[in-house]
């Protein structure tokens, strides 16, 4: 499987919020940072555990952007979708490394989960 396909699907199992488990190198590594945290998960169980509890629910991606890296690519994306009947909304970058067709290591930032009423606050005009 090529980088493109491998990530391709990873992308489309975000916005599915059901991400196949095959997409991760059983020796994968994700290094998360989040707003006032970091941290770091080792297997492809732990880290589909994670992900699962970021992308519990479908959504759709905005102003995704993939730039090509030499054992991966830099993944940029917005990401909307609803939970519990209230939008939401998250911003992250990913630095995904592939080999032999699975993702080796998702090094990740995410400026949080943000709900409608933020999201309405981050548009207003600067004052």
């Amino acid at each position: 499987m090529t980088v493109t396909t491998t990530i391709g699907h990873l992308l489309a199992g975000i916005e599915a919020a059901d991400i196949p488990a095959t997409v991760f190198r059983d020796d994968v590594v994700l290094d998360a940072t989040v707003p006032n945290w970091r941290y770091t998960r080792t297997g492809a169980a732990d880290v589909g555990a994670e992900l699962a509890k970021w992308y519990a629910d479908p959504g759709h991606f905005q102003d995704l952007r993939r730039t090509p890296l030499p054992d991966g690519e830099l993944v940029e994306f917005t990401l909307h979708w609803q939970e519990g009947g209230v939008a939401h909304m998250c911003h992250q970058a990913h630095v995904l490394q592939v080999r032999d067709g699975q993702v080796a290591k998702d090094t990740a930032w995410c400026g949080g989960r943000w709900p409608a009423e933020l999201i309405a606050q981050m548009q207003q005009p600067a004052e």
